[in-house]
């Protein structure tokens, strides 16, 4: 019997450990737009006549930059972000309340005793609370992303990420949202803050954000004994 525990102690801290490890390798999730890339789609046959200088496969407007336009083209997002929200509130209330009550004198009725009763009450609450909040975010980058779909007006919905590996770190730099092509400057790059729906990520793996996050022990006791 003995024997049994010791072996089931050891296969839960081997399991403990071997999840510890797989939590620090884990990708963190992501709520960007899927897929991050996708391969542009292979063009259909064109039949053109031989000699010909027109080749239909390879239209291309004369006076244009080559920009985005088609699934699997990269563009170029300039990530400029900040922002800044402060809230500031106050609230005071007061409240005074005095009663009294005497009797200075009873003829024939009952209750002689309260004969020059004097009973005084006084009352007094006040409530005066405040808070204030401030929040204040910066992010600033590049990043290349990739047309993923050509949205039924035109727009497209690109999706990116780049990941950067150093010291057994990983960090992850995502983004998504919806591009208006006229939007797309010199370049074939585009400012964030042009972006529809754009959602922002800078994430981490390994042993610094780890240390950030709370263990599933300390959560399971915080749970059930708050105080």
């Amino acid at each position: 019997m003995k024997n049994r525990k010791n072996k089931a102690y050891s296969i839960l801290v081997a399991c403990l450990l071997m999840g510890g490890l797989t939590a620090c390798n884990t990708v963190p999730p992501t709520n960007v737009h899927q897929p991050m890339s996708a391969r542009p789609v292979a063009p259909s046959a064109a039949q053109a006549l031989p000699g010909a200088i027109f080749q239909a496969k390879f239209t291309a407007p004369l006076f244009e930059n080559k920009r985005a336009r088609n699934v699997g083209d990269t563009l170029t997002i300039q990530i400029s972000e900040k922002t800044a929200a402060a809230r500031k509130g106050n609230t005071k209330a007061d409240r005074t309340q005095s009663n009294s009550f005497s009797v200075p004198l009873l003829n024939g009725l009952p209750g002689k005793s309260f004969l020059n009763a004097n009973l005084q009450a006084n009352s007094d609450s006040s409530f005066d609370g405040s808070g204030e909040s401030n929040a204040n975010g910066t992010f600033t980058g590049t990043i290349a992303v990739t047309v993923i779909e050509v949205l039924a007006n035109g727009n497209l919905l690109v999706s990116g990420e780049k990941q950067i590996g150093l010291n057994y770190e990983t960090e992850y730099i995502r983004f998504s949202g919806v591009v208006d092509p006229a939007q797309i400057s010199f370049g074939n790059s585009v400012n964030s803050g042009q972006v529809a729906d754009a959602r922002i990520e800078y994430r981490g793996t390994g042993s610094v954000d780890s240390a950030q996050i709370m263990g599933w022990l300390a959560k399971f006791f915080l749970t059930f004994l708050p105080f």
